[in-house]
């Protein structure tokens, strides 16, 4: 046998299991296809013979109006004859059942006959239609009349009507009504029925002629089947009545005599019989017989019957050519498999140096055989053998606690469920025993096509290292996402205290402006309205700066200024207000401050920011007849420190104190206690994160003692340089600014811009305030009182495109004496300088957002005008956006400063007066030596 053959048949045997199911799966189709055939013939034959009972119980019923009528009539002659009428008044009662008898059957062809004792009651004219056999007595009505009433007894000629079928079939059963087959009328040559009824004496019958076209049959709406016809036939096979689907009806009453002949033979009965109709089509006939021998027919097309068959059988021929294609593509594709088996034990070879253990596993015959085998293994168990042996030789080494997993996963019967799942790599991490220690193997089954049907090749590497990473790294991950969790919890937390709080002065501001709009006549009251409006607005301002502040720590871009101040007057300075308030709320306050060495380089606000935050706690969570203490104290010599001293600041309160769970997260951001019986609090969460930030940025540290009922201790301690007498703070290290509300307001927007792009000023200088980014003027500066009014008759462009806002800058500019004009836009801000004459305008204010063009795009266009005022002209960022990156945005845009909203009007006047007079100065020593124009930015 040549090599070629032998490949054939071992491809025939892998093959087999394929063919034996394909020859299967076609036996069991024709079977089905049988047995399905048989089902739907029988179902339509119970079906259509359902539905011809249903039909043949409607004409039942149709016939009982004849039944009762008629059977009515002849009680009522046969008592007449009973009780003695005489013959003309038995004929005159014949007259009038007929008349009442047409009028409620609404036919007027019926005719009626009544026979006594065998003799006729009304009779035809027997000259005229004697011997005809036609109607009831073998004579037709009366054509004027419709009724053998007008002629007597005395002119019929003797007829024995007692041999007629309708007077037999009456007489046989007495009292029951009879329905003739169809016959030919003699005198009309129509189709008639005679319906007749014996009384119950025996010696009366009643009869009347029926035409099948005048039937009152009353079916209810009925759907035939697809393609069906009914037939309504009397028992030799007359039609009565027919609904059909024939295209042609040609030879009907010959085709439905045959079909009634056929079912008198008994050859219908059968579900698989059938005939061929009028169309040439083969159709299923099912009938029921009627009590009187009538038959009720249906006949369906047997193509729509097995219609659905047919469309199985195309279904199954076609996928009966798919599998043989499929089996012939698996023929082909193991071919192909064949010739590349030797790369493929190639690659096994390569992959033998990553693992250290290689089995080939046929889960079918559940054996396996070693392609690579560890020195513990090989001295166990053979090259071959059953693959439970494998895996108990596994167990050896697997750790106890994991075994039964692993031995679950790598059973025959899982393997043998992961094939048909079509998974191609399936495995897992386990802890395998070397010598005395245990390590990390991952344990694979590889499945592909390539290996034979039964065939998975079973691996095991050692990963020890990588699964000693994946464990750190997970516990890593693990870590991040509960810290994750708890920053979004608590962040949902801040955000949730965030809105009440912001709605708080936000509700006094509208209702407060309510009052004083209802109280306009009422100057005093309106000032008192307007008082806590502002209060309420100061508030609101202090909770957003908060969030600013947080966010700006968040990014590491809070840095702090540098310069002279007295430590004592600062302290003493911060806690004046909290101690009216104390007085107002019934507390005691006391303050003491031992401080040698008081001047110091610090920065003043940021350091009245961390005492305004402890003292306004304090004060907070007391209760009228609690006490705050507040003490400083120098801890350190100045000489033995270098010209440095520690400064010890301790606020002390016997307040409500802190829970020791919260007390533990107390300077997490957005963190609130919430207790039940505390008070309400007003606040983000925010002020104590925010203190320690910034006394850890000046050195120092924060600590904090606290216990329930009993009252808190925060104690800073924080390094200053002293300032020897007579020195003065290092140039360029102060930050000369706004003082009062101005500066406090400053300082709450406090923006990190200085490294990205320097506002001008000497090298190095500190980072300005948010609300104030003026550059240096040169030395000797005037003093605040002759900027302001140098402002006098300056012209201002305001582009803002918000009403109220503009109203407001524009007015409060007029108050200082400044001449505005307004721009609505950034688009409309660049025409208006584009069409003014070169220094019309003195400075330009730009909210940043606005429609058309924003203020940093306005900026670049005017900045780009041809114009030698376009870049010297001082551009000031008027906005809500006071992040650090907004900074930097606005001056990377080309301008010169940048206020937050709210505008405190004191500063920007103050950054205005600079900018003009730093211009002023800029063009005069450019008139001295050069015609070109400096920007006031860079004229410091």
């Amino acid at each position: 046998m040549g090599k070629g053959t032998r490949n054939i048949a071992k491809q025939l045997g892998r093959m087999r299991l394929g063919l034996i199911l394909l020859v299967f799966f076609v036996a069991l189709a024709l079977v089905g296809g049988q047995i399905l055939r048989s089902t739907l013939l029988q179902n339509a034959h119970e079906s259509n013979t359902a539905l011809s009972r249903y039909y043949a119980a409607e004409t039942n019923s149709s016939l009982t109006m004849y039944r009762a009528l008629l059977e009515f009539g002849t009680e009522s002659l046969d008592s007449r004859n009973e009780q003695g009428n005489t013959w003309e008044e038995l004929e005159g009662w014949v007259r009038l059942f007929c008349t009442r008898l047409r009028s409620v059957l609404g036919d007027e062809a019926i005719n009626v006959y009544g026979v006594v004792d065998g003799t006729p009651l009304t009779v035809g004219d027997w000259d005229e239609m004697a011997g005809t056999g036609g109607g009831a007595t073998g004579a037709s009505a009366d054509t004027s009349t419709g009724t053998s009433a007008n002629v007597t007894t005395d002119e019929l000629p003797a007829i024995d009507v007692t041999t007629r079928e309708w007077y037999r079939a009456a007489m046989a059963s007495p009292g029951e009504t009879v329905f003739t087959d169809v016959y030919e009328d003699a005198l009309t040559g129509q189709n008639v029925v005679t319906v007749a009824c014996a009384g119950s004496t025996g010696n009366v019958v009643l009869a009347f002629d029926l035409y099948p076209e005048n039937f009152v049959f009353q079916y209810e709406q009925q759907d035939l089947p697809e393609g069906a016809s009914f037939f309504l036939c009397d028992g030799v096979g007359n039609i009565l009545y027919s609904e059909t689907s024939f295209t042609h009806e040609d030879g009907l009453d010959a085709y439905i005599l045959d079909l009634v002949h056929r079912i008198e033979a008994g050859e219908l009965e059968d579900a698989t019989s059938y005939v061929i109709d009028l169309d040439g089509r083969e159709r299923a006939v099912d009938y029921s017989r009627l009590a009187n021998g009538w038959y009720s027919i249906v006949t369906a097309p047997r193509a729509v019957i097995l219609g659905r068959l047919q469309s199985v059988g195309v279904l199954f021929g076609i996928m009966v050519a798919l599998f043989a294609v499929l089996l012939g593509a698996l023929a082909v594709r193991d071919m192909r498999r064949a010739r590349t088996m030797e790369r493929t034990n190639e690659t096994v070879r390569v992959l033998g140096n990553s693992y250290y253990a290689i089995y080939l596993v046929n889960y079918e015959e559940g054996t396996y055989e070693m392609i690579k085998g560890s020195d513990y293994v090989r001295r166990r168990i053979p090259k071959r053998g059953p693959y439970e042996s494998l895996l108990r030789t596994a167990a050896e080494v697997i750790e106890r606690d994991t075994f039964e997993e692993f031995e679950e996963s790598f059973s025959a019967d899982n393997i043998r469920m992961l094939v048909a799942g079509r998974v191609r790599d399936y495995g897992g991490d386990f802890k395998r025993r070397f010598g005395d220690s245990y390590r990390w193997v991952n344990v694979r089954v590889l499945y592909d096509e390539s290996l034979d049907p039964e065939e998975v090749v079973l691996c095991f590497r050692e990963v020890d290292q990588e699964k000693q990473r994946q464990l750190q790294e997970r516990h890593y991950l693990e870590e991040a996402l509960e810290s994750s969790r708890a920053s979004i919890k608590t962040r949902q937390a801040f955000f949730n205290n965030m809105s009440h709080d912001m709605r708080t002065p936000l509700n006094g501001i509208i209702g407060l402006t309510e009052l004083a709009r209802a109280h306009a006549d009422d100057p005093a009251a309106v000032a008192g309205y307007l008082d806590r409006i502002d209060r309420s607005s100061q508030q609101l301002l202090a909770l957003i700066n908060d969030i600013l502040d947080v966010a700006r720590m968040e990014q590491g871009s809070v840095s702090l200024a540098t310069e002279q101040m007295d430590l004592a007057q600062v302290i003493d300075d911060c806690a004046e207000p909290f101690r009216l308030q104390a007085a107002r709320e019934g507390k005691s306050f006391e303050l003491a401050c031992d401080v040698a060495d008081a001047r110091v380089l610090a920065d003043p606000l940021r350091f009245s920011q961390v005492l305004n935050n402890l003292l306004s706690n304090a004060l907070k969570y007391t209760d009228p007849g609690d006490a705050v203490y507040v003490r400083a104290e120098q801890l350190s010599d100045t000489e033995a420190e270098g010209g440095v001293a520690t400064y010890r600041i301790t606020v002390k309160d016997t307040g409500i104190g802190m829970s020791p769970e919260f007390l533990e997260r107390l300077f997490d951001l957005y963190a609130r206690e919430q207790r039940f019986g505390t008070r309400e609090t007003v606040g983000t969460g925010l002020g104590m994160p925010i203190t320690k930030n910034l006394v850890e940025q000046m050195g120092g540290t924060l600590e904090v003692q606290s216990e329930l009922d009993q009252g808190s201790t925060f104690t800073v301690t924080v390094p200053f340089a002293v300032v020897a007498e007579g020195a003065h703070a290092p140039a360029g290290d102060a930050v000369p600014g706004p003082t009062g509300e101005g500066a406090a307001a400053a300082v709450d927007a406090l923006a990190a811009a200085a490294d990205a792009a320097p506002l001008g000023g000497a090298a190095g200088a500190a980072p300005r305030p948010a609300a104030s980014a003026t550059p240096h003027v040169a030395a000797p500066a005037p003093t605040a009182e002759e900027l302001l009014a140098s402002l006098a008759g300056k012209r201002v462009l305001v582009a803002e495109d918000n009403a109220i806002n503009m109203e407001i800058a524009t007015e409060m500019l007029g108050m200082a004496g400044l001449e505005t004009a307004r721009a609505w836009n950034g688009r409309e801000a660049v025409d208006a300088f584009a069409a003014s004459a070169p220094g019309y305008f003195d400075a330009v204010l730009l909210d940043m957002k606005m429609p058309e063009m924003d203020g940093c795009a306005a900026a670049r266009a005017i900045r780009a005008l041809d114009r030698p005022d376009a870049t010297a002209v001082p551009l000031v960022a008027v906005t809500a956006n006071a992040f650090a990156e907004d900074i930097v945005a606005t001056t990377a845009a080309g301008m010169d400063a940048h206020v937050s909203k709210p505008i405190d009007f004191s500063l920007l006047c103050q950054t205005l007066a600079e900018l003009i007079a730093a211009r002023g100065d800029a063009e005069a020593r450019a008139a001295g030596g050069s015609s070109q124009p400096v920007r006031g930015g860079d004229a410091g």
